[in-house]
C-alpha cells in the first residue's frame, strides 16, 4: 500500500466529525490495504510507530528536504526506514538519523512529510484510535463488530485482527479465543466526580482501592507462570515474587488482573516511580527484589480451571476469585449490593476516605453485573480519584506541529522559589482548546523576550491553573521533580505571578 492513501485518510478522518464517515474513511482503507501492511496501517493511524522509541525528535526535522512530487513511498518503506533510524547507536548516531529522516522525508510528498512528522513529534491527533478502527475493520470485511471487537480483546491489538481477516474473511475471526500463556488488553475505567456519583450510575457495585502501582495480567498454567504489562509486554523474569505467588493459588491454571505495588516500612505504599523503576530493571533482579520488594494484589479473574470468565458478571468473577487466591492477595473492597441503602453507601463513602489515609490514588467502583471488556474504557468501573492542582507560571512555550503547527503549544511551567525566581517543573500540551492555544500564541508572543528554535522565552506573569495525577522526581528539572500527567484547566488571570504555588508546597506534596 502507499503510504500516501493512509497521509490521505487520516487527513480526511481529521477533517470530519462524523463517526459513520470516519468508519467509512477507514472500511474503504483496509480493502485497499495488503493484509501484511494492516498492523502498520492501525499504528500509523493511531498516532504510533511500532518501534516506540527511534531516538528522532522535533529537532531531526529542522530544515526538511523539499517534498517529492509525487508519492512512491510504501507503508512498509516506511517501517523499514524507521527500523533504521531505531537501529542506530554509537559515535555520530544523532548525525546518522538526521541524515536517514531526511532521506525519508526527501522521497515523500507534502502531504506525507506532513503526516511523518505528526508521527515523530507524538502530535498526530486525527480521532483514529483502535475503537474507531474495529468498526472500519468491521465494515471493510462485513462482520459483526461486536465479533471483531472481542476478537481484539483476545488478540491483544486490532493489527493482528486485522492481518488475520483482510487474508481469510470474517471466519478467521474464530480462531482468536482467550488462552492462558495469551495475554489480552485489560479493562479500563472511565472517571466520576465522587462515589455517590459512582454509584448512581452504576447501581449495585463493589468499591475497591485504586493502586497506584505497574498494571499486571499473570497466567498461571501448572508451574508455569508468565507476567504481562497492559501493554502485553512479558516481564515475568523481572518479578521472581509475583511468580512466587502465582503458584500459591489453589487454582491449576489461571489468568488474573492486578497490579504490582511496594510498601514502606509503616505499610504505605512507595510512590509509583519506584515501583516502576523496580519493575523496569531488567539487571540484577535479586538485587533489585532485595532492596524493593513488591507484591501482587489481585482484583479480577478473566479464567480459571480451563473456564472463560470474560462473559461472566463480576459477582461470580470475584467470588471464583476469592476461592483460589489468599485475602493478602485480593484487593480491598466493600459492597453497595443496594444503592438505596444509606448506611451501605455511608460505608463506601468511609472505605474511600480510609483509602486515600493509607496513600493510594483513590478507588474503582465496579458494577456487579459487568462482564470482562477487555481493551475497552467501559462505563462499568468507575475510578474516582481526587483530581491535583496547582498553580504555576509559565516560563515559555514550544511551537507545535502537525495540526497545531503555527501555535504556542507546549508549555513551560514554574513554582515559586523562596527568593521570587521560579523553577521548572515539567511541560504541557493537553487541556487546551483551538481558541485558548490562538490566546495563548498571541499573548506568549507579546510576553516573549526571547526568541528560540524551539519556541519562546517568556516574562514569568502569566499563571496557569494545572491539574495533575501527581508529583514523581526528576533528575531533569532544578528542583528534581516534575507533575505527572499535567493538563491545562484554565489560566488565572485573578491571580499575579507573586501569588502562584512554591517549590516548597510540591516538595510537600512528593514527601
Amino acid at each position: 500500500m502507499l503510504f500516501a492513501d493512509l497521509a490521505r485518510t487520516s487527513r480526511e478522518i481529521a477533517a470530519t466529525r462524523a463517526r459513520s464517515e470516519k468508519t467509512a474513511l477507514l472500511a474503504a482503507l483496509f480493502r485497499e490495504a495488503e493484509p501484511a501492511d494492516a498492523p502498520l496501517v492501525v499504528t500509523y493511524l493511531a498516532g504510533r510507530l511500532p518501534q516506540r522509541r527511534t531516538g528522532v525528535g522535533w529537532r531531526a526535522l529542522k530544515d526538511a528536504p523539499a517534498a517529492a512530487r509525487q508519492p512512491r513511498l510504501t507503508v512498509r518503506e516506511v517501517h523499514d526506514a524507521f527500523d533504521a533510524i531505531a537501529a542506530v547507536s554509537g559515535k555520530g548516531a544523532q548525525a546518522e538519523r538526521r541524515r536517514l529522516v531526511h532521506e525519508l522525508l526527501g522521497a515523500a510528498t507534502t502531504e506525507e512529510q506532513r503526516f511523518l512528522a505528526g508521527l515523530i513529534g507524538g502530535e498526530l491527533r486525527q480521532g483514529a484510535l483502535d475503537a474507531l478502527a474495529v468498526e472500519g475493520l468491521a465494515a471493510a470485511v462485513d462482520a459483526d463488530p461486536a465479533r471483531v471487537r472481542r476478537a481484539v480483546m483476545l488478540a491483544g491489538s486490532v493489527g493482528t485482527v486485522a492481518e488475520a481477516v483482510l487474508a481469510r474473511g470474517p471466519e478467521a475471526l474464530a480462531d482468536f479465543k482467550l488462552s492462558v500463556g495469551s495475554p489480552v488488553q485489560p479493562m479500563l475505567a472511565q472517571s466520576a466526580k465522587d462515589v455517590d456519583e459512582a454509584i448512581d450510575r452504576l447501581g449495585p457495585c463493589a468499591v475497591e482501592e485504586k493502586l497506584d502501582g505497574i498494571r499486571v495480567q499473570v497466567h498461571r498454567d501448572g508451574d508455569d507462570v508468565r507476567i504481562y504489562t497492559r501493554t502485553l509486554d512479558e516481564i515475568t523474569t523481572r518479578l521472581p515474587e509475583v511468580v512466587a505467588a502465582a503458584r500459591e493459588l489453589t487454582a491449576a491454571d489461571a489468568v488474573l488482573d492486578g497490579e504490582v505495588i511496594a510498601l514502606g516500612d509503616g505499610g504505605d505504599p512507595r510512590p509509583f516511580q519506584e515501583v516502576a523503576g523496580r519493575v523496569g530493571s531488567r539487571v540484577d533482579v535479586a538485587g533489585a527484589q532485595q532492596t524493593l520488594p513488591v507484591y501482587p494484589v489481585f482484583f479480577d479473574l478473566l479464567a480459571v480451571d480451563g473456564r472463560d470468565l470474560l462473559t461472566a458478571p463480576m459477582r461470580e468473577r470475584h467470588a471464583e476469585l476469592a476461592a483460589i487466591t489468599p485475602e493478602p492477595r485480593r484487593v480491598r473492597r466493600v459492597e453497595v449490593a443496594d444503592p438505596e441503602d444509606a448506611a451501605q453507601r455511608a460505608a463506601a463513602r468511609e472505605f474511600a476516605a480510609a483509602t486515600l489515609d493509607r496513600g493510594h490514588e483513590g478507588v474503582v467502583v465496579k458494577s456487579l453485573d459487568s462482564e470482562y471488556s477487555a481493551g475497552r474504557r467501559g462505563a462499568a468501573w468507575l475510578k474516582v480519584k481526587p483530581v491535583h492542582t496547582l498553580d504555576l507560571v509559565v516560563l515559555g512555550a514550544e511551537w507545535g506541529h502537525g495540526r497545531r503547527t503555527g501555535t504556542l503549544s507546549n508549555l513551560h511551567l514554574g513554582a515559586r522559589r523562596e527568593d521570587g525566581s521560579f523553577a521548572m517543573l515539567g511541560k504541557t500540551f493537553k487541556g487546551m482548546t483551538d481558541a485558548l492555544l490562538a490566546w495563548q500564541t498571541e499573548r506568549l508572543q507579546e510576553l516573549a523576550v526571547a526568541q528560540k528554535d524551539w519556541g519562546v522565552v517568556v516574562l514569568p506573569e502569566l499563571v496557569v491553573e494545572v491539574a495533575f495525577d501527581g508529583v514523581q522526581r526528576s533528575p531533569r528539572y532544578p528542583e528534581g521533580v516534575t507533575l505527572r500527567f499535567a493538563r491545562v484547566v484554565r489560566y488565572r488571570d485573578d491571580k499575579t505571578a507573586a501569588e502562584a504555588d512554591t517549590v516548597a508546597s510540591v516538595l510537600e506534596m512528593l514527601r
